[in-house]
């Protein structure tokens, strides 16, 4: 909410008539959004993201492509996190009203850092599924935003600080957890966070660790890591004022996090190299990343087969779980695909896991 209050104040300060308009409410859009973005991502993160892909690329689903359309074909190989957010977020799910969740177009835009449809998409990021390009088509011309290409828009302006604020919090707060897993020892982690700043604020901070007298290395790094945000926050927030033309106009490059100062620009392209040497590829985040994998892959496998023959017994009790709102019967079979992946992303960690274990025969409910 910080970076969208910065952001509306510096616009409200230069231009007063926005007083009266929606800008002062740019801080609650972005926090809403920045809540909004996530709920798209599967079970296991990225690695329920390459489950859900691979089963049909590489998989067991790969007999499907014949029986698809290649932007169908295209939408579920890609399987991408964000653009499941946007379908989740204005989907009109089975019983549901229309309009799914309702939400702002504003709010919407902001969710979609990727402004163009799977068969367009770089490294399998894209913004929405063929199935809501419409809805994108009538937000994007509603709010004006740029098409840059056929079925490529330039980014809403508040994707920018959606996409810092992810930037920011969760590289950050990956050191702080990092560190409390013993991934990182008090020094490394006080190291990179420190280097964030020159001499003075290095200063500034440890003076008011001493002056606070806090003795808790816990406490020490939670207050850097708060300042280091802080630090982040602020950056970004001049850097969007800075380039707002740009950003306006579809021609800003890169991100916010990627424009910053030198100094903590390096200093954060430090961290993030550290996180995937150290933090990502340990061995507790790999090892939960390989029993996410299977299970998503597992439930994936039997839930396509119980769609493509639910004359069976098992398939009817498989089918049978799923709530209402899912069309896991439609006549179409794109639409009963859909609803599997629907289902299953929309589990959590700890759920996916229960109905792994119930399925698969390894725990039995309490009876």
């Amino acid at each position: 909410m910080s970076l969208g209050n910065d952001v509306a104040r510096h616009l409200c300060a230069n231009n007063p008539h926005f007083i009266d308009t929606l800008i002062p409410e740019l801080g609650q859009i972005v926090a809403t959004a920045c809540l909004a973005h996530d709920l798209g991502n599967p079970p296991f993160g990225h690695s329920g993201e390459k489950a859900i892909q691979t089963f049909f690329s590489e998989g067991k689903g790969l007999y499907l492509k014949e029986k698809v359309s290649p932007q169908f074909w295209s939408d579920i190989t890609r399987f991408d996190g964000n653009a499941n957010a946007f379908r989740l977020l204005t989907h009109s799910f089975k019983g549901r009203r229309q309009g799914g969740f309702a939400m702002t177009y504003s709010t919407l835009a902001s969710i979609v850092k990727y402004p163009f449809p799977s068969v367009k998409a770089t490294k399998n990021k894209f913004g929405f599924f063929s199935s809501e390009q419409a809805v994108y088509l009538s937000i994007a011309e509603r709010l004006g935003i740029p098409l840059l290409a056929p079925d490529c828009w330039a980014r809403y302006p508040l994707v920018y600080l959606v996409e810092a604020a992810d930037d920011i919090c969760y590289e950050i707060m990956d050191l702080e957890d990092a560190y409390k897993l013993k991934i990182l020892t008090y020094e490394e982690t006080t190291d990179i966070m420190l280097d964030f700043f020159d001499e003075m604020g290095k200063n500034r901070i440890l003076k008011r660790i001493d002056d606070e007298k806090l003795s808790d290395p816990n406490e020490k790094i939670q207050y850097m890591r708060a300042c280091v945000i802080g630090l982040l926050e602020y950056q970004c927030a001049t850097t969007f004022i800075k380039h707002e033309d740009e950003i306006l106009n579809g021609t800003f490059k890169g991100s916010l996090i990627d424009n910053i100062n030198e100094l903590p620009g390096k200093a954060y392209q430090r961290c993030a190299a550290l996180s995937r040497q150290r933090i990502y590829k340990s061995r507790p985040v790999l090892d939960v990343e390989l029993s996410g994998y299977r299970i998503m892959a597992t439930l994936m496998e039997l839930m396509v087969e119980a769609i493509e023959h639910p004359e069976r017994y098992y398939s009817q009790q498989l089918i049978g779980r799923v709530s209402n709102q899912y069309d896991i019967e439609n006549p179409e079979l794109e639409s009963r695909l859909m609803a599997v992946i629907d289902y299953i992303s929309g589990m959590t960690d700890v759920y996916a896991l229960d109905v792994y274990q119930k399925i698969c025969g390894i725990s039995l409910p309490i009876i």
